[in-house]
């Protein structure tokens, strides 16, 4: 059952109240017809404290009370990667709209589960990978596909960034699919899956810290085009984390934090030019302009981050998984 959304303020509820919520609920505060609602936490002090910063009206205990709350519109899953299929599936269930944060879920299977279930109750449900919705990404999309400098050659993306060990955090948690792979891996394969499509062929090696969560992974990717994509994901140091495109007539880089709002340097025939978009939030933003259109269109289904998109990326991350031989 699809709410009717058309004429109205969406009122918006978020599951897990972490940093990246954090930065989704300041986003939002930006954005006309839309306002949070509810939040919720397994700790009333710390919805209590959530909902007091972005001027939340509600503030629950309890994912289960908020998904049963009527006046919720659409849902922002921000929890821990494990906790991703059971917290979509419950609010599906109420008819309740969802944007879930990367990555979808923990493996093909529970993709599958969590749109199947969408589908049944016809109700609009969406992975959260805001990158594809920033401008910056956009436009180099638009460049690529038009083929403005030729084909892609050569695909080189990395994120890292250090952090010390400790078993105790989420990042680390290998139970909660913690490492590199899951939670930043996730971006260079974004880019590569966006740009050139399913590889013919993956290669993939990786670290792991004594719990077995992997500590930094390097993959590559071989095209039938010939075209090659070399990926990395490390927690063990600071990487420059961009996207660089080599073609056949230019390289098109996306600068630092590329999967972030930032710029573009175009580089063809000896001449050298950077694009600034001019960002003026954080960029989350984006992706919920987008999400809120589809609600208010009646649509089930993101055009851009459509589910056969989503399949491909969590089929990716299975197979890297597999090649580097890690179990959650």
């Amino acid at each position: 059952m699809i709410k009717q959304t058309q004429h109205k303020t969406i009122n918006w509820g978020i599951i897990g109240l972490g940093n990246i919520a954090n930065k989704f609920a300041q986003d939002l505060l930006t954005i006309k017809d839309a306002q949070l609602y509810a939040v919720a936490s397994r700790s009333q002090e710390k919805a209590d404290a959530f909902a007091s910063k972005y001027g939340s009206i509600k503030a629950y205990n309890s994912y289960e009370i908020l998904a049963k709350d009527s006046n919720i519109d659409a849902v922002y899953i921000a929890t821990p990667h494990a906790l991703h299929q059971e917290n979509t599936l419950l609010c599906l269930e109420h008819g309740i709209a969802i944007l879930c944060e990367k990555p979808f879920a923990m493996n093909a299977e529970e993709v599958n589960t969590m749109i199947a279930k969408a589908k049944e109750k016809n109700v609009l449900l969406m992975e959260a990978l805001w990158t594809y919705f920033l401008p910056h990404y956009q436009y180099v999309l638009k460049e690529l596909n038009n083929k403005t400098y030729g084909n892609v050659l050569k695909l080189e993306a990395d994120f890292g960034f250090h952090r010390d060990f400790d078993e105790s955090s989420r990042l680390f948690k290998k139970s909660l699919g913690g490492g590199s792979l899951l939670d930043i891996g996730i971006y260079p394969i974004f880019a590569a899956l966006s740009t050139l499509g399913i590889p013919k062929n993956i290669k993939a090696n990786a670290t792991f810290f004594e719990n077995g969560a992997d500590s930094s992974c390097r993959m590559v990717f071989n095209y039938d085009t010939g075209s090659t994509a070399h990926l990395k994901s490390t927690l063990l140091e600071q990487t420059p984390t961009e996207a660089i495109f080599y073609c056949e007539k230019g390289t098109i880089k996306i600068n630092g934090g590329f999967f972030m709002p930032t710029t573009v340097t175009i580089t063809s025939n000896n001449k050298e030019e950077t694009i600034d978009f001019n960002y003026k939030t954080i960029g989350y933003n984006y992706e919920i302009l987008h999400f809120n259109n589809l609600l208010r269109e009646g649509k089930t289904e993101s055009d851009i981050m459509t589910f056969k998109f989503s399949k491909q990326l969590i089929k990716l991350l299975d197979d890297v998984r597999s090649s580097i031989k890690l179990d959650y």
